[in-house]
């Protein structure tokens, strides 16, 4: 059995039940659930409809995400997140470049290399490079009056650690960000890149070797080790290239809000839903949601 999930943006709930009983009527799925009215619904179907691209694509323009998937299982016990960009609204290393003066074209170099054009490691030595001499405290300014968290991401970690999963975050940005951002949020544990500094400033380089997509996609196979638990129980979301090695491996694996090439190789795709749409992903509906 396969769950179709139909989702959209809390903050602008378009999801009409129309569209919900159309789709179910059409192919021929069980009766609906409604796990946030206008927000999200789901319903079973015994197998997986020729049509589902085309549909999918057609619900886009209504600004509705669809998403099917085996109906079992679906409740994880392990979060792996990538951090710029999907739990938080920001590219950190934009943020530092802006207070460098070099915002616009490090901006550039960003977008290229999280949509697979550049080769990471290569690109983020290259924009690290135009950061040496940035004062140290300037990453502390850029946390407290730049970085602003993605919605539903406080929601998200709180559910699923009421719920007993574990939470990990890891980026390919810098440690003196995912720090501070898992301690915000309640995740577990946190992997990412150093920036090195010596006498108060940046050197404009990075600690070696660096976390790009192999070391996510070890990160996702090393903590479910460590739990006990296969990679099939891992949900991992993030939006750019690298990772796309951790979001095929995990058992759902979500591109949010994700670059074009990344969402052409993932089956899981969310572009107006927020990170609430994990939960219902994952079966879990509005009233289930913990306390933050």
């Amino acid at each position: 059995m396969f769950t179709v999930t139909l989702l959209t943006d809390p903050e602008t709930p378009v999801l009409e039940r129309v569209t919900v009983e159309s789709l179910r009527n059409a192919w021929g799925g069980g009766e609906a659930r409604w796990l946030d009215p206008g927000v999200a619904a789901e319903f079973e179907l015994a197998m997986v409809p020729e049509t589902r691209w085309q549909v999918w694509q057609d619900l886009q323009g209504l600004r509705v995400d669809m998403v099917v998937q085996p109906a079992t299982g679906r409740k994880k016990r392990l979060l792996i997140a990538d951090m710029d960009s999907t739990m938080i609204r920001q590219e950190c290393i934009d943020e530092l470049a802006d207070e460098a003066g070099f915002g616009a074209r490090v901006a550039d170099i960003t977008a290229r290399a999280m949509n697979g054009e550049l080769d990471f490691a290569a690109a983020l030595r290259e924009r690290v490079g135009l950061l040496q001499g940035l004062p140290e405290s300037v990453i502390a300014q850029v946390l407290r009056d730049r970085i602003t968290l993605m919605p539903g991401g406080a929601v998200l970690l709180a559910t699923m650690k009421a719920n007993g999963a574990h939470a990990a975050l890891v980026s390919g940005g810098f440690t003196a960000f995912t720090q501070a951002v898992a301690a915000r949020l309640g995740f577990d544990e946190h992997r990412a890149n150093t920036l090195q500094v010596a006498g108060g400033q940046l050197t404009g380089t990075v600690a070696e070797p660096i976390l790009g997509k192999e070391a996510k996609l070890l990160a996702l196979t090393e903590i479910c080790a460590r739990l006990g638990i296969a990679v099939d129980e891992a949900i991992a979301v993030g939006d750019g290239a690298n990772d796309l090695p951790m979001l095929q491996a995990a058992g759902t694996g979500v591109a949010l809000h994700a670059k074009p090439r990344v969402q052409d190789q993932c089956a899981v795709r969310v572009n107006h839903g927020d990170l609430t749409a994990l939960l219902y992903l994952q079966g879990y509906s509005r009233d289930d949601f913990a306390p933050i």
